[in-house]
């Protein structure tokens, strides 16, 4: 598959512009992101961009800040290599999990030690998002629960679930980069009990779950809510992270339409996971 890589010159830079540009080009196609002190590089699949909705996304742009781009198409890329040259550090969250990469040397011990060689696919614990989701695996009863990582990226969250004791886990990308890149981590990890599915919430029908991790953004989850909700367990739980706390209202107005109630939500750096329950 041919890539094209999006440099993107953001003037001033800030972290929040930058995170920001990242949710709004995932909307357009755009599957990863390489952030570094002073600009932003994006990926995309050759066949799917489109630099007309590209040049409206900026010129719509919600920020005082002038962005200009270059781009570039990549035949093929050593991601590892990558994500090492751009800092991808190992990441401790809760005290409890321990994320790095089998190129990381030096690694703090913790009571979950996760190997996350993330190629292409979105989900190293780094971004808030996924590191809210980890806060809130690690603080759930998940021996023996049936559990969907839906949109998994790397299958980080998958992985954490199984290795706290989930059964009958799914994972679910529409990215073949992702599928292909859980499996791996899947392997190097030694987890058993986690299969991985390529496609959409078209997947979900006749499928049923204690738990559901779901990690997208605003547009994907209000979308695909009532497939979530349909294939949850009464009392099951439905964590959703990807957006921010602006957008909560919108969110909880979707849950309750399927009958989901919102419980509570943490944040971290504006963005938000919320927990909702089935009733």
């Amino acid at each position: 598959m041919n890539y094209l890589e999006i440099h993107f010159f953001i003037e001033p830079y800030e972290e929040y512009i930058s995170d920001v540009l990242s949710e709004e080009l995932g909307e357009l196609g755009f599957d990863s992101f390489v952030q570094t002190e002073e600009s932003l590089d994006a990926y995309i699949l050759k066949n799917l961009f489109d630099e007309v909705k590209l040049k409206n996304l900026l010129d719509d742009f919600p920020f005082e800040a002038t962005i200009d781009y270059k781009v570039t198409q990549i035949e093929s890329k050593n991601w590892n290599e990558e994500w090492e040259k751009h800092y991808f550090e190992p990441i401790v969250i809760g005290n409890d999990c321990v994320i790095h990469s089998s190129f990381h040397k030096n690694v703090p011990i913790a009571k979950y030690n996760i190997v996350i060689d993330p190629k292409m696919a979105f989900g190293t614990g780094h971004h808030e998002t996924t590191s809210l989701m980890i806060g809130q695996l690690l603080e759930m009863e998940l021996q023996g629960k049936t559990v969907l990582d839906m949109g998994c990226g790397t299958a980080l969250l998958a992985i954490l679930a199984a290795m706290r004791g989930a059964k009958n886990i799914v994972a679910i990308d529409i990215d073949t980069c992702c599928t292909e890149n859980s499996i791996e981590n899947i392997a190097i990890n030694k987890v058993e009990g986690i299969e991985v599915k390529l496609g959409g919430a078209e997947l979900l029908i006749g499928l049923h779950f204690d738990i559901i991790l779901a990690n997208i953004n605003r547009n994907i989850l209000l979308a695909d809510m009532e497939q979530y909700a349909a294939c949850l367990s009464t009392g099951g739980e439905l964590y959703m992270s990807g957006f921010y706390k602006k957008d909560i209202p919108l969110i909880e107005t979707e849950a309750y339409r399927n009958e989901l109630k919102l419980i509570d939500y943490h944040e971290k750096n504006n963005w938000v996971v919320v927990k909702t329950v089935k009733n």
